[in-house]
């Protein structure tokens, strides 16, 4: 989403960065590129004053301008302010110290992902240890109701039974009765959204919240639609009071105006970001982590929840006690593969690596790491059993073979079994470490690719 002002920013941060020291007027021409990048990104326009001021303020101070590398902290101070625009350390958590079952109503206009988001929020709090239960309270989209029935399945959490001849305000009050009797401890109430905003709607919503009296009235909003995102914002918190955001679509080509501006203008943090369309693409929003992923400093330690969230410490220590027993085999190496898609696309983990989304990026008509990954799992399920137990059997015709039958040519049959190899050399390396480096290598997302 923030490709374009990340590139902006990294312009302006160029010409700071080659001067050995910078005066007023340097820092005072910075700014004005930074004011036009933020405007550009659709940042509200007194968001964007106030920043540029804050950001002023603290550049042209004596500690910066006579510093050996003024520049470096220039951009350190750009990236502390957007952290405080966004948030700064502000808890992102959910409020649930309270008696179960806890309720957490999510509005929003219709089309910005509620549904979807209900679904998503479900998930990650069965896999928090959570026993939540989902409530179907549109019932004025055609297959809402039966969409979120779905969505339960899939993620196997329950769906409390509504119909849309129901009042909404009635279906909200008895399933608060139903997971109190049942012993669910969280309630997500899925409401009914429009196309705009209307009174209708909000009063609506407001009687929900005066009958079920949720913890949590989180308004879902679409990162897409820039600053109606956080028009919206304002209006569902004047009459609703909310106690967050949930900003979905934030993997999308927008120019990112409303995470940069919605903490500012409502004064209401965001919790959560929709980061896909997969069910478990919810990720809980840290203000100074985007901060640095704007800026191209990356976000590693986002990266290293993923890859210790995608990998659960069981599954590393059986991974460790199969490889001392089996060795390291291509169905190994293909586990290895699985667990890093676990983790999301690997675009997404690569602009978390400092300088690496900018490299992809520069390198034009390079094959994309996912289609790659799915290759490389083509050609060894295209194996037999012996060759994947091992891969020195595998001769030339072996190699057409699996070539032919998994779409690919024996130059990329070549190539995985070259990576192979190197990879088996590194494991043995690693496993001289003992148990320790092994079980800490599966709990880093596997092996580098």
């Amino acid at each position: 989403m923030f490709d374009t002002l990340t590139e902006k920013f990294d312009n302006v941060f160029k010409q700071l960065r080659g001067r050995g020291r910078l005066t007023e007027e340097h820092i005072q021409k910075a700014m004005r590129e930074v004011r036009l990048a933020l405007l550009e990104a659709d940042v509200n326009f007194k968001v964007v004053k106030d920043f540029v001021a804050a950001v002023r303020e603290r550049a042209i101070g004596h500690d910066v301008l006579e510093s050996l590398t003024p520049g470096q902290q220039v951009i350190q101070i750009v990236r502390d302010e957007l952290g405080l625009l966004m948030g700064g350390a502000e808890d992102n958590q959910l409020d649930l110290a309270a008696r179960p079952p806890v309720p957490i109503l999510l509005c929003g206009l219709q089309g910005a992902g509620k549904t979807t988001t209900c679904g998503k929020l479900a998930l990650k709090l069965r896999r928090e240890k959570r026993n939540p239960l989902l409530v179907p309270a549109d019932v004025y989209r055609p297959a809402a109701i039966e969409q979120l029935k779905t969505l339960g399945r899939q993620i196997d959490v329950p769906v409390f039974d509504s119909s849309a001849d129901q009042d909404p305000v009635e279906i909200c009050r008895l399933a608060h009765e139903f997971a109190d009797r049942q012993g669910y401890d969280t309630l997500i109430l899925d409401t009914a959204g429009r196309l705009h905003l209307d009174d209708t709607l909000m009063q609506e919503l407001e009687r929900i919240c005066s009958a079920v009296e949720p913890r949590e009235i989180l308004l879902v909003a679409d990162a897409m639609t820039g600053q109606d995102a956080v028009n919206v914002a304002s209006s569902f918190n004047e009459r609703l009071g909310l106690t967050g955001v949930v900003l979905t679509k934030l993997d999308g080509d927008a120019r990112g105006g409303a995470a940069l501006s919605i903490r500012a203008v409502t004064g209401k943090p965001i919790k959560f970001v929709g980061m896909g369309e997969k069910l478990d693409a919810l990720e809980s929003f840290h203000p100074e982590r985007m901060a640095q992923r704007i800026l191209g400093m990356g976000d590693v330690l986002s990266l290293i929840e993923k890859a210790e969230a995608a990998i659960g410490q069981d599954e590393a220590a059986n991974m460790e006690k199969r490889l001392r027993q089996e060795g390291f085999t291509l169905d190994t190496f293909k586990e290895q593969l699985q667990s890093i898609k676990k983790m999301g696309s690997m675009e997404s983990m690569l602009a978390m690596i400092p300088g690496a989304g900018k490299a992809l990026k520069q390198m034009k008509g390079a094959q994309l790491p996912d289609n790659e990954l799915k290759k490389i799992e083509a050609i060894i399920n295209s194996m037999t059993r012996k060759e994947r137990q091992n891969h020195k059997i595998i001769n030339g015709s072996r190699r057409l073979r699996i070539a032919n039958g998994s779409g690919t040519r024996v130059q990329d049959v070549n190539q995985l079994l070259k990576r192979f190899i190197e990879a088996q050399k590194m494991m043995k390396k690693v496993q001289k470490m003992g148990p320790k480096g092994l079980q800490g290598m599966m709990g880093r997302g596997g092996l580098p690719m």
